[in-house]
């Protein structure tokens, strides 16, 4: 259970003197805040995490009993986790947040595609050549999940909360903040998105796990956004790619619990704009002092934002994509001292930083997917981010669109 005191600080005085809010989980029904930075978790790869938490806890007596922040999608490199000064869940406020974040009239944003869209489409050609060529191997390359970004420059500096407010409006998603380690940008970066897909959450001896994987778009013609559903629905392709990421969460939780089933099977899950195969997985653990952090550490990265094998299509991904996904495509979330805690894939994501933000969206590339394909679904998931801010993926305001 998340344990919501503030130690020996006083909310009330905190909040007065207007602590900066550094992490949030908005979710349907509840949402999990943090204000103020009261001290770090020591920084490492995902295999200590576990170890590492439960360390924090022991040699750091006051404050909440609750650390949060952020993992990355690379397993080997360092995560970022603090504790709050003050921890609560907040009212869900969706109702409020029902504008965009709309920058100001003056304001242009230049975006540049890395990699281009072109270039991204290369990529998965190269991808689905690799996989094929894997066919006959014992442990074949079967999926590997590309994604893209875009890199926005403003005259406007972005507004964190403001662009949270307008994820928000989508009751299906979990929209979340959280600070990210300094880095050499001249303002503290923030990692600010909403996704649809739980990677763990843990509530005394309960496990679930929701990972989607095959995605369509959505439309504004009810007959087309039907018949998209549909499509995705009844396809081999997309079933046998979420079947993939179902079949790993259950091998990879299996050995914690001592039941693992999913009581609904595969559903059709839909977002503002887009429609996903999920499969909801619900266990009982073993051992019920087994901790979130552990379950999160051998969970990550899943099919659904790595490929499989795991390993194999890690180190496609670093040779095709050309950047470092840094915390997009992680998990934040957030673990307290009773093992308890709730973590979300980071996709549909940006990171911020003053005037400055780069936004992410991936595919799953297996055998039969296309390039122009797979392009055209990483647009549509940047719809969310862009709507929000208020352009489309040239950086025109949405406005314009509407005159």
């Amino acid at each position: 259970m998340l344990v919501l005191s503030s130690g020996n600080e006083s909310s009330n005085s905190a909040s007065a003197q207007g602590v900066d809010e550094v992490f949030r989980l908005q979710g349907s029904a509840r949402s999990v805040t943090g204000q103020g930075l009261r001290a770090e978790v020591e920084r490492g790869a995902i295999d200590s995490l576990a170890a590492r938490v439960a360390a924090f806890f022991a040699e750091n007596q006051g404050g909440p009993r609750v650390v949060m922040g952020a993992l990355p999608f690379d397993r080997s490199q360092a995560d970022y986790l603090f504790q709050p000064q003050i921890c609560a869940d907040a009212a869900d406020d969706r109702g409020s947040a029902g504008k965009r974040m709309a920058l100001p009239d003056a304001v242009r944003c230049a975006i540049t595609p890395v990699p281009a869209p072109v270039a991204y489409g290369e990529a998965v050609a190269a991808a689905l050549k690799l996989i094929a060529g894997s066919a006959g191997e014992p442990d074949p390359l079967t999926k590997v999940v590309l994604s893209r970004s875009l890199e926005l420059a403003s005259t406007h500096e972005f507004d964190a909360a403001r662009l949270l407010a307008a994820l928000a409006r989508d009751p299906s998603i979990t929209a979340f903040s959280t600070l990210l380690p300094a880095g050499a940008d001249a303002a503290r970066p923030l990692l600010v998105g909403a996704t649809p897909e739980l990677l763990v959450s843990r509530k005394g001896s309960e496990v679930v796990s929701h990972p989607l994987a095959g995605s369509a778009r959505r439309y504004a013609d009810p007959a087309a956004d039907r018949a998209s559903a549909a499509a995705l629905e009844t396809s081999e392709k997309d079933r046998r790619e979420h079947q993939a990421v179902v079949d790993a969460v259950f091998d990879a939780l299996s050995p914690y619990c001592r039941d693992l089933n999913a009581p609904e099977g595969t559903t059709l899950r839909s977002t503002a704009s887009m429609w996903h195969l999920g499969t909801r997985i619900v266990g009982t653990l073993k051992d019920a002092q087994t901790p979130v952090a552990e379950l999160a550490s051998v969970l990550h990265p899943t099919p659904a934002v790595c490929g499989l094998p795991r390993e194999r299509s890690a180190e496609v991904i670093g040779q095709l994509e050309g950047y470092d996904r840094g915390f997009y495509a992680g998990a934040v979330g957030w673990a307290d001292e009773a093992g308890d805690g709730e973590w979300y894939v980071s996709i549909r994501s940006a990171r911020l930083a003053g005037r400055h933000a780069t936004l992410y969206a991936g595919a799953g590339i297996v055998a039969g997917s296309d390039p122009a394909g797979e392009t055209d679904e990483t647009s549509a998931k940047f719809v969310a981010l862009l709507s929000a801010l208020g352009i489309d993926e040239h950086g025109r305001p949405l406005r314009e669109h509407a005159a």
